[in-house]
């Protein structure tokens, strides 16, 4: 059952390698700007592939570590299915969505400044889409996803010892 957990382990790796491959694609080289609740959206990937090259770096703690990953990714799944609503118009944009772009106490120089820079992206605003779907949407569902088998990971650890 533990090299099972660790091929799974393998793969999620690779698969949060690849998502931020293509979040960093989409960014960068197609031009989409992502919104501040996007880029939250990545930190599940980005920690469960340092936290899972740990497993794989000292070989310990493997449970805990995989019960940390599985946190991160409901994280996700949280802020992915709250971006999913702010995009439907279920939610308003928090403060989160917001972000730098506060209006208040602004100077007139200030003002002029902010709008010679790049406007923050709204959250609401889909400015790439998928099959149809938006990204947050699709990550909402991959979340929820990897929490499950995150769950069967950690179980797996009890057994066969």
């Amino acid at each position: 059952m533990l090299s099972n957990n660790k091929l799974i382990l393998k793969s999620i790796l690779a698969f949060s390698v690849l998502s931020l491959a293509v979040a960093y694609f989409t960014q960068y080289i197609l031009g989409h700007e992502p919104c501040n609740l996007c880029l939250i959206e990545r930190i599940p990937y980005l920690m469960s592939l340092i936290l899972i090259s740990l497993v794989f770096i000292i070989n310990k703690f493997e449970k805990v570590i995989a019960g940390i990953v599985l946190l991160f990714f409901v994280f996700g799944s949280l802020i992915s299915f709250y971006h999913v609503g702010i995009e439907q118009g279920f939610f308003s944009e928090s403060f989160v969505c917001d972000l730098g772009s506060s209006k208040e106490n602004m100077s007139k120089e200030d003002l002029l400044k902010q709008l010679q820079n790049k406007t923050p992206v709204s959250c609401k605003d889909v400015t790439f889409r998928f099959f149809g779907l938006s990204l947050a949407t699709i990550n909402t569902v991959i979340s929820i996803l990897l929490s499950g088998i995150m769950i069967k990971v950690i179980k797996n650890y009890g057994k066969n010892k």
